[in-house]
């Protein structure tokens, strides 16, 4: 079996899902070891939320096993942590490759990623003291105290996200450094036996591709996916994008058409930070960035097979 194995990335609408089921084929048809496809995102781990976490359907994985989705309960008391995904992943990866098969690693949550790519330095435990003295604070003296102690996650963490925004100031707290500068620190070198492939887009264009898969969220019956899971969407849950705005839709505080609006909005804003995150795993040596205008998912699974076979 070849050393190597694709990590694809790219912000969310990018269609990295296509392209991640297109390199399984085109290995299968080029008499390699097969493909079977590795999620990385964040989400796509819960069972039932399907349609706003673009869970790749049946027909759309074409055969192709896909591993670490629908893994947990959207009620499950426990968190999924970036720690509990790295485990299963490596695991998986390795599981995989013993038996001569191709992990293809796909997915938008980029810390996965770069946790997958550079290894993990571990951060503090839990303080469940702590914890409960920051859900207790004013959120906007909590969000005041985040802006103060750790700017860069400030920005790049929502002000209603609380669970995240806890975190950073536990982090904080407990260790007398911010948790961006953790999470700038990485356990090894880029692991050699991955490739990583990424499928970037125009800002224009992408929010044009984000607009046109809200809207066919909305059709194929987001709104009734959210309406059914809502009684059993656990914290972490309630925050994924489209959940969190028609939840507001369906307690009263925004109309449908704002909701719709706001995902989109939110979306966009998450796209950004995903490119945020490319720029920095656009340092990772041999990686292969590739234009997602120029070229259908068939012709840029060739292009990554080939990547993977060279020497």
């Amino acid at each position: 079996m070849h050393p190597r194995f694709p990590v694809i990335v790219g912000p969310t609408a990018s269609g990295k899902s296509a392209v991640a089921v297109e390199v399984a084929l085109a290995l299968e048809a080029r008499g390699l070891p097969r493909g079977e496809v590795v999620s990385a995102d964040a989400f796509q781990v819960y069972r039932g939320m399907d349609i706003g976490t673009a869970k790749p359907t049946p027909d759309e994985r074409r055969g192709v096993p896909h591993h670490l989705i629908d893994l947990v309960e959207p009620d499950d008391p426990e968190p999924f942590t970036l720690h509990r995904w790295l485990t299963l992943a490596n695991e998986l990866i390795d599981d995989l490759r013993a038996r001569a098969i191709t992990p293809i690693v796909v997915g938008g949550t980029h810390l996965y990623v770069k946790a997958l790519l550079d290894g993990l330095l571990e951060g503090p435990g839990e303080d469940a003291d702590l914890r409960a003295e920051l859900r207790a604070m004013d959120p906007a003296a909590r969000r005041r105290e985040l802006e103060r102690i750790d700017p860069p996650a400030a920005a790049r963490i929502h002000p209603n996200d609380e669970r995240r925004t806890i975190r950073a100031i536990e982090v904080y707290r407990l260790t007398g450094r911010p948790i961006s500068e953790h999470q700038s620190q990485w356990d090894r070198s880029p692991r050699p036996d991955a490739l990583l492939v990424a499928l970037e887009w125009p800002t224009d264009l992408l929010n044009q591709r984000i607009n046109a898969r809200v809207r066919e969220m909305m059709r194929r019956g987001l709104l009734d996916e959210v309406r059914a899971l809502a009684p059993r969407l656990g914290p972490q849950a309630r925050e994924a994008l489209g959940y969190k705005q028609l939840l507001e839709h369906l307690e009263g505080r925004a109309t449908l058409d704002e909701a719709v609006e706001a995902i989109k909005i939110e979306t966009r804003r998450f796209a950004k930070n995903q490119r945020t995150w490319l720029r920095r795993l656009r340092e990772t040596p041999g990686s292969l960035w590739l234009d997602g205008r120029e070229r259908a998912p068939t012709d840029f699974a060739q292009t990554i097979v080939n990547a993977l076979l060279a020497p």
